[in-house]
């Protein structure tokens, strides 16, 4: 029997900050290059809310000699929840970032939320990761935000281990939650450790790859444990998924094939390096299990994390076009490379103003030097850069490719620019981010908080793709819109607490949008004759409904020169604005297919603002004969709900227009699977729990956009 320590890893790690410590007051070292770019490793930690993802990530801070003291998410003091609305809620609102190291390797974490409100901060944070660590619940297992996450992974093709936390809960089952993972994602999890205990017995983890027991002590902190022999009682059961992890990683490398056929004895090192390929290229996905909250399991996640999960150099090199030439550029992750990174995130600090975040995929990133932004066809001047820890800073004098950090000084970037060598301009794929769902006027108390406000909202949409402002001309309301009632909630608090703007807001509102549902073909004409140069734009489209999701798109298919080119994105930029307002209630259209096929043009009198004019007059009288109609957000909804409770959860789903999916047990939970309109569910929190004496539960997240019933449409719009 063996005692693994972590003094030998805590001891690398201090030795490793106390020259990055050194080298930020000398200026003389790197502090990227204290850790070759092969030992780098940049993740995120995500999950479903409350499945467990920053007290993982408080814990990996803690064995790697990030903190001192493990923070606790109920009682306000995670270390990456700093935001005040964070820390009262004991939720994660905004992706936070740290670095820490272990065992030799440098790993850069960003810590998610889990709540969909805040989903755009998944997805920015998976565009610049190469690795992922995703938490689900030993009880729930794969819950609907695991699900929304999973996918915005694989949409990214970032390599994922999956770790099963809360191994120590009532009616955890680890096989369970790996059997949802398979189903419910249709994927391939490959299990490379068992659970030691079940419940409150939980006390360890088997570990498949070198087939010994890890058994934690009664240390408050779990800072250390045995190993030991596997326990002969689950000696039949570790072989036999030992067996199925060699047959799985047979089928990636040909020497474990050849000892697999011929009955031999596997090396650890050869499945660590099978498992370690198969893993990068997102070919299987490692399950570990613990429980983060009891201090169990968390190291040999973080030695996964190393051993398994990729480095820059094993991702794809980044591509991109030529911002001028359209032609397609790539950048290899290395430090003499021409620089290039991509900001993903935008934070206002009240101290050095705008912090821009972003990963560095070639080249280096010096302090004080003009940057071009390849999205904005501008110079910046970068002031200083900053390595994050949650809301920390620490100053670095550059960053090499591989990072991860924030400058400060970048006036016009914006989330999802490209920042790169002037000399050599690469412009990558921007970011993804949804659609609002809900919207709620807002104004100032006083005239004087005017402006104030107006700023504050700028910035709050500067920093947040998914929460947006406008203004109604019909109503004179300014309205902010995001993604659910607590997004907006926490904007509101935001405004009123950080800016200290006081306002006042409406009720939440549904973002409708419109639509068509038939192809018509329209015919725009913008003529003015007056004293002098007059103006002369036609043009003639097909307007048909597009496919859902699509919003508006616009084709050109004028031959002939009928239209010169250089007013065909004129025409474009009409239909776009004419979108903004829908002839039914004025909502804004989606799902549309405009189709430039002819026009006309005078030689003197057409520019660029007659044939915008006539694409915006073409796409208005097009839409009111495209018989018109409002669609409405529909949310997939899941609610919990204990037995007995059952047949008064489903009559109140059912008066709330909600379509059930499904009824399935969870323990002794019912878990309702529904498709409910947004319209239908406000104040459902304080319903269910109306319902269930407080026992009740649910999650909700946007899925689709559908027709409104017509009784709902006549009412919508006053008939």
């Amino acid at each position: 029997m063996a005692v693994c320590s972590l003094q030998a890893s805590v001891a690398e790690t201090l030795d490793l900050q106390a020259q990055m410590l050194h080298s930020n007051q000398h200026g003389a070292e790197i502090m990227g290059r204290l850790v070759p770019l092969e030992k780098t490793r940049n993740i995120g930690i995500v999950a479903h809310i409350d499945a467990g993802k920053t007290t993982t990530t408080e814990c990996i801070l803690y064995y790697t000699g990030k903190v001192y003291k493990i923070g606790r998410v109920d009682e306000g003091t995670a270390t990456m929840d700093w935001m005040e609305q964070e820390q009262e809620r004991g939720i994660t609102i905004t992706a936070a970032s740290t670095t820490c190291f272990w065992q030799g390797h440098r790993i850069n974490v960003i810590d998610t939320p889990g709540h969909v409100d805040f989903t755009v901060e998944v997805e920015r944070s998976l565009k610049v990761l190469d690795g992922v660590v995703v938490v689900f619940c030993g009880v729930g297992g794969v819950e609907p935000q695991s699900e929304t996450v999973w996918r915005q992974a694989e949409r990214y093709e970032v390599p994922r281990i999956c770790f099963i936390n809360k191994m120590d809960r009532v009616g955890a089952d680890f096989l369970g939650a790996v059997s949802d993972i398979k189903t419910k994602l249709g994927t391939h999890p490959l299990i490379v450790q068992l659970p030691l205990g079940r419940e409150e017995n939980f006390h360890g983890v088997i570990d498949l790859v070198e087939m010994n027991a890890l058994v934690w002590n009664g240390d408050a902190h779990g800072a250390t444990y045995e190993t030991q022999e596997i326990p002969e009682d689950m000696r039949p059961e570790a072989e036999r998924y030992r067996a199925e992890l060699i047959e799985r990683l047979a089928e990636f490398d040909d020497r474990i094939m050849d000892a697999f056929i011929h009955n031999e004895k596997v090396d650890i090192s050869l499945l660590k390096e099978a498992l370690r390929k198969a893993t990068v290229e997102a070919k299987v996905f490692p399950v570990l299990c613990g429980s983060a909250f009891k201090k169990k399991g968390v190291q040999p996640l973080i030695n996964s994390v190393c051993d398994y999960l990729p480095s820059p150099l094993d991702r794809p090199p980044i591509t991109g076009v030529h911002p001028a030439k359209g032609t397609e550029e790539v950048r290899r992750p290395a430090d003499d490379e021409k620089f290039c990174a991509l900001a993903f995130k935008i934070m206002t600090d009240p101290y050095v103003g705008k912090l821009t975040f972003v990963r560095v995929y070639s080249g280096v990133l010096k302090s004080g030097v003009y940057i071009y932004n390849a999205n904005q066809d501008k110079r910046e001047r970068l002031g200083k850069i900053v390595q994050m820890h949650a809301n920390e800073q620490e100053i670095r004098q550059e960053v090499y490719a591989g990072d991860i950090a924030a400058a400060v000084g970048l006036k016009l970037t914006t989330t999802g620019d490209t920042l790169c060598d002037e000399a050599a301009p690469v412009r990558l794929e921007s970011i993804h981010f949804p659609e609002p769902v809900i919207s709620m006027a807002i104004e100032p108390y006083a005239k004087a908080d005017q402006e104030r406000l107006a700023a504050s909202l700028r910035k709050l949409e500067e920093e947040d793709p998914s929460f947006k402002v406008t203004y109604n001309s019909e109503t004179n309301q300014r309205l902010i819109s995001g993604m659910g009632e607590l997004h907006l909630e926490i904007m509101v608090d935001r405004i009123l607490r950080e800016f200290n703007v006081k306002a006042k807001t409406g009720k939440p509102q549904v973002a409708y949008k419109e639509t068509i549902r038939k192809t018509v073909r329209q015919e725009g004409k913008f003529i003015q004759q007056t004293g002098g140069r007059g103006q002369y734009g036609h043009v003639v489209v097909n307007i048909e409904p597009g496919e859902r999701g699509s919003g508006i798109v616009f084709e050109n298919k004028i031959t002939g020169g009928r239209i010169p080119k250089e007013y065909i994105s004129s025409v474009e930029d009409g239909v776009e604005a004419a979108s903004k307002s829908g002839p039914v209630g004025g909502y804004p259209m989606t799902d549309v297919k405009v189709t430039l096929i002819d026009g006309s043009y005078h030689e003197v009198d057409s520019s660029d603002l007659s044939f915008e004019m006539a694409g915006s007059i073409a796409f208005k009288d097009g839409v009111k004969k495209g018989d018109a109609t409002i669609l409405e957000p529909i949310m997939d909804l899941e609610t919990l709900t204990p037995e007995e409770y059952l047949g008064d959860v489903l009559g109140d789903l059912q008066s709330r227009r909600c379509r059930i999916e499904s009824i399935k047990d969870r323990g002794n939970i019912k878990v309702i699977r529904s498709f409910a309109p947004l319209s239908e569910m406000f104040g459902y929190a304080t319903a269910i729990r109306s319902l269930t004496q407080g026992r009740g539960s649910y999650t909700m997240e946007p899925s689709y956009y559908d027709e409104l019933p017509q009784h709902i449409l006549d009412k919508l719009i006053g008939k």
